[in-house]
């Protein structure tokens, strides 16, 4: 038996509801609560929450040790044609370089790495 649940994966950051904002463009999700708090629901059920971090700082990319605090993961069909949307989005390159691999990976308006994987 499952001690708890999953109730969401929160990010700090600098403005919840713009970042909420980026990712509901991304997953078509919808976004709800005030300027500290904000939930984004996605279409399949998921929530992802992103919580107002005065003084938020962005984990380096790459880390000198290599490793990495957390990112995200989204499956898209079409690495390409997504790269070309979430860029127009505000997204940032970060490692990228590597066109026959199938998974690249950006940074977020606030600085949070995330992968588009193509599966």
């Amino acid at each position: 038996m499952a001690l708890a649940e999953l109730g969401a994966v929160v990010l700090d950051c600098p403005d919840p509801e713009a970042l909420a904002g980026f990712y509901a463009e991304i997953l078509d999700g919808t976004v709800e609560g005030d300027a500290d708090w904000v939930d984004l629901r996605t279409p399949t059920g998921q929530t992802v929450a992103f919580q107002r971090a005065p003084g938020h700082v962005p984990p380096a990319w790459p880390s000198p040790d290599g490793s990495q605090q957390f990112h995200l993961d989204l499956t898209v069909p079409d690495l390409n044609e997504a790269e070309k949307q979430i860029l127009t989005l505000g997204a940032k390159p970060l490692d990228t370089d590597a066109p026959t691999r199938t998974w690249r990976v950006y940074a977020d308006p606030a600085g949070h790495p995330f992968c588009l994987c193509a599966c």
